[in-house]
């Protein structure tokens, strides 16, 4: 998909196709839900290739993501919850465990299972209006508290050292770049120390403390939110409440007011108080200050932002195609 949120059967957005191969537009999966699309390929991936050489296969579902679409024999499952959207969502979520179900079978089928790291993980937290919560955890996808940032995840391998743990070091997405290349017996490059991620592995297969110290959540847009440690601070952020789901909130479910203005500064023990409850802001100042300092270190780093508006011409284009794709200005 060259953009994102496009309807699960048609691989419509905006009235346009947006499903490829590779480069050519594919036009007669009208009607197969995207998720057993995606991991039908896959498999075919797996199938074809040669066990005696190395694979590397990035898999990016579009599921669980809104529109909120699912077959039905999924959606049935779930008549329990009353909520119609969650229904929805945890039928999605079923549909994801059976593919990636799918997917390890094929791994074995084809010899390649016993010799695989299987790594599991998201991007962001949920959307409450797309039946997605992060409760007890506060924010929602979009916001820089813990229910927007932090991700969860696993770790599947016979070359793991230790099984059936836990993980609670800092860890960041940019971490998987050297932590792969690692695995893979690429050797890094002199330049390597100008990249943000850090060889992790020890750190997920024998309980060696992580080499990271701090997670820059964010720097721009007038908002920042940075982590070191156990502390970390928010500045100029939404004012974001808790979502609690509505199966576990008892009798009637009462709208609430949606949290407004800003909050100029916060600071929280996360190992203490994940749910980001206590603003310690006030009590630790000089913490307050030493992140500070550690936000203005990054922003002498920060780049220019890439993003462009979108263009005209690309709407058209895709129009007169008929499909999405790439457009020379």
């Amino acid at each position: 998909m060259y953009l994102g949120a496009g309807d699960h059967y048609s691989h419509m957005r905006s009235g346009i196709l947006d499903l490829h191969d590779n480069k050519s537009p594919v036009k007669n999966k009208d009607g197969v839900y995207s998720m057993n699309l995606f991991a039908e390929q896959a498999q075919r991936v797996i199938l074809s290739h040669n066990a005696s050489t190395p694979l590397f296969l990035y898999l990016p579902f579009q599921s669980v993501h809104g529109p909120l679409q699912v077959p039905k024999e999924h959606k049935k499952n779930y008549r329990m919850i009353a909520d119609e959207k969650r229904r929805i969502y945890a039928g999605m979520v079923e549909n994801a465990d059976k593919a990636i179900g799918n997917i390890t079978q094929t791994m074995k089928t084809a010899g390649l299972w016993n010799n695989t790291l299987l790594i599991v993980t998201t991007d962001n937290g949920g959307t409450p209006s797309f039946g997605g919560y992060n409760w007890p955890l506060r924010g929602k996808k979009g916001s820089l508290w813990e229910g927007g940032v932090r991700g969860v995840g696993f770790v599947h391998g016979k070359m793991l050292q230790r099984t059936g743990v836990r993980c609670k070091e800092l860890i960041h997405v940019t971490d998987w770049y050297p932590t792969l290349l690692h695995l893979a017996g690429v050797e890094e490059k002199s330049n390597s120390s100008a990249l943000d991620g850090f060889n992790i592995w020890p750190t997920i297969s024998e309980g060696v403390p992580s080499e990271r110290s701090d997670i820059l959540h964010n720097i721009d847009g007038g908002s920042a939110a940075i982590r070191v440690g156990d502390m970390k601070l928010l500045l100029n952020v939404g004012n974001q409440q808790w979502y609690k789901p509505p199966e576990l909130s008892s009798g009637i479910r009462k709208t609430k007011k949606k949290s407004r203005g800003k909050i100029k500064v916060a600071l929280y023990n996360i190992t203490a108080d994940p749910n980001e409850r206590q603003d310690l802001s006030r009590t630790f100042p000089d913490v307050v200050k030493t992140l500070r300092k550690r936000v203005r270190y990054y922003k002498k780093g920060e780049m220019p932002s890439g993003k462009k508006l979108p263009d005209p011409k690309a709407m058209k284009l895709a129009r007169e195609n008929g499909f999405w794709g790439p457009w020379i200005d």
